[in-house]
Order: structure tokens, then sequence, then C-alpha cells
């Protein structure tokens, strides 16, 4: 394990590189970029360029994904198992929902795609604070119901939400609407404006969860913090400030021009 373990971290950075470099790629420069083109070089540029580098985003997706779950399962399931929930005292039971955590961040995904697919979501200031609000909820159920005590434990089950929830957006929201989207173009015609929204959203989406998941990523380098705030308390406001960063550099990004 000694051997795997370091392996697996740097494949898992590797394809995470790969991953959001492209997603900041598409998100802070293509999409700017594209909106110069007139609908010939469109029709000439974009059925070349963007399947290339959907093909290294999805797989980078895909493989940041499975290495991120395969350091899950060593370094936490089996390597800190016990250690990651509240140590027992003598004559003290296990949280009768302690797999619970094992379970929630996978559950979140279908639950976050579900309500981003209802007309609540259409409103952006709501369903931020509904989102955020989602997922103090989630911290609160991994803290106080799975008795999650580790600060590295919780911190990287959120992270995992937000990654399956990332990769779930590439390989079933983003790159089918993609296709269709490169298709249309490429036979002259004008894409459905619903797989636009849709790939569009959920990519940015995508962006705004990536600045905090990098946090959970690196949580073994942040534990000095864990004593602040309660630890959870640290890693709430790292997500608001990830976010707000995100929102800047969005600005930022339709300001800058080319030669």
């Amino acid at each position: 394990m000694e051997f795997i373990t370091p392996i697996f971290k740097w494949l898992h950075i590797i394809a995470g590189v790969l991953w959001i470099g492209l997603l900041y790629f598409f998100n802070w420069i293509n999409g700017h970029v594209v909106a110069t083109m007139d609908g010939s070089t469109k029709q000439k540029v974009i059925p070349e360029l963007m399947p290339r580098a959907l093909y290294f985003f999805r797989w980078g997706a895909a493989w940041t994904w499975i290495t991120g779950i395969v350091l899950l399962l060593i370094v936490y399931w089996m390597g800190m198992n016990d250690s990651m929930f509240k140590e027992l005292g003598i004559g003290d039971e296990p949280s009768k929902f302690k797999h619970l955590a094992y379970l929630l961040p996978f559950v979140m995904v279908f639950v976050y795609d579900v309500f981003y697919k209802s007309s609540i979501s259409k409103n952006t200031r709501v369903a931020t604070i509904i989102s955020f609000l989602g997922i103090v909820g989630v911290l609160c159920l991994l803290i106080c119901v799975s008795e999650m005590e580790s600060y590295r434990a919780y911190n990287i089950h959120i992270g995992t939400m937000f990654g399956s929830m990332m990769a779930f957006n590439v390989w079933y929201r983003i790159w089918p609407a993609q296709q269709r989207i490169i298709t249309a173009i490429k036979n002259g015609d004008a894409p459905d404006p619903a797989d636009a929204g849709m790939a569009g959203l959920r990519s940015k989406h995508n962006t705004y969860m990536s600045v905090p998941l990098i946090w959970t990523m690196i949580n073994e380098h942040t534990v000095g913090v864990s004593h602040y705030l309660g630890g959870y308390g640290v890693l709430l406001v790292m997500i608001v400030v990830g976010w707000h960063l995100v929102f800047q550099i969005y600005k930022k990004s339709a300001k800058v021009q080319g030669f």
C-alpha cells in the first residue's frame, strides 16, 4: 500500500490537471473566442477543435474520478476506517447510520441532478442558497448522524460528492449535449438552445465546484486549521471563498481581449 497509494495520487493529480485545465479553458477562454467567430468559421473550426478537446476532457474526468475512488477506498475506507468516526468509550455503540457516510456522496449526485432540472433552480440566487444549504445538510449528516469526526475524512467525502457530481455532468449532461451541438454546427444548422443551455450550465457548475474540490483534495496539508471553527466551519468558509473566486474570474475573463 505504501507503493500503491503514491502512484494513484500521482495519476489522480495528472488526470485532474488535464480535466480541470480544460474545464477552465472552456469556461474562461473558449466561449469568448467562439463568440467572435462568424458562422462559416464556426463550421470549420468547432468540428475539428471540440471533439479533440472533449476527448481529453471527458477521459480526464473519468480517470480523476476512478483514481479518486481507489484512493478513497485505500486511504479512508480501508486505512483510516474506524478512526474516521467518533471514538467509542466503554459500553458505547457505534452510530446505526455509520455507513450512510459511504453512500451519501454518491446519492447526492442524483439529488443534485433532479434539483437542477426543476423550476426552482431557474432562479440563480435561490438555487445557489439552496445548494449551499444542501452542502451544510450533507456535512451535518456526516458529522452528527454518521458521527464522522475526522477533519480529513469529512473533507474528502464532501470532495467525493463534488467530484462525482462533476464527473456525472461531464459524461451524462455535457458530452451528449456537445455531441449534438457539434453535429448541428458541422451540418450548418443552429444548435438546439436546450443543448447549449444544458452544456453551459453544467459546465459552469463544474467550474464553481472545482475550486472547493481542490481544497478537499489537499486536506492532508490543511489539518493545521482544523481547530478553527470546529474544522467543518473552515470547510464551509473555503467553499464560499472558492465560489467567490470563480465568480471574480468569470468577470475578469469577459474583459480580457485579443490583439
